[in-house]
């Protein structure tokens, strides 16, 4: 297993899909419900959020492909949208690329479940999971890398469903000013790979910069 490459994907996917800054919307969204729903909710959102991961995983290169944006080109841009959300999550604002209007929070009052909309797409997998899991899922050319990726990749869906899941319990022991100290820490790191990851691409897209 490449260590190098698992390390920073980790930093950068369990950055953005924070199963502990997630965790106080998914209580609010569920608020006033058993915890045996709450916990049948959990398991929508870990389903959907792999199937999900796993089709973006394997076809988002294609796909960018396909409209003749190169991976190097998607690196920046997705960087950019890693950056914002880190300044974001630094200043302690909503990370607004991954937040609803207020037209689709009227629209949930008429749902069922939230489990899908909002709370997987695109509260989870949003812009920045997307950008994070092509740029990484594309440099997974080894087998090292191959294991690495899918490996960080179970492990911080396993990280959510298992924080959701035990959501109730867990939202009493975290106060929130750990959550704010987490939200600033993953903020930090986020904002470190989102710039190598833009150096990294442009440095490609225009040689004269690795001068």
């Amino acid at each position: 297993m490449d260590i190098a490459f698992a390390t920073k994907f980790f930093g950068a996917l369990f950055a953005i899909m924070n199963p502990f800054v997630n965790l106080p919307i998914f209580l609010s969204l569920t608020n006033g419900k058993p915890v045996a729903e709450q916990r049948s909710a959990a398991v929508r959102v870990a389903v959907y959020a792999t199937i999900m991961c796993g089709v973006i995983s394997f076809a988002g290169a294609k796909i960018i492909g396909f409209f003749g944006v190169t991976i190097d080109a998607f690196r920046v841009a997705g960087g950019l949208v890693l950056l914002g959300i880190a300044f974001s999550m630094l200043h302690g604002k909503e990370i607004t690329s991954h937040e609803r209007g207020e037209k689709e929070k009227e629209a949930d009052e008429e749902q069922d479940s939230i489990a899908f909309y909002p709370m997987t797409f695109p509260m989870i997998v949003g812009p920045g999971t997307i950008a994070a899991l092509i740029i990484y899922s594309a440099q997974a050319d080894g087998l090292s890398r191959y294991v690495a990726f899918s490996a960080v990749l179970a492990a911080v869906l396993i990280a959510l469903f298992t924080v959701l899941f035990f959501a109730a319990a867990i939202g009493k022991l975290l106060s929130a000013k750990m959550r704010v100290v987490m939200t600033r820490l993953m903020g930090m790191i986020l904002a470190a790979i989102a710039v190598e990851m833009m150096f990294d691409g442009a440095k490609v897209l225009a040689p004269g910069l690795a001068g």
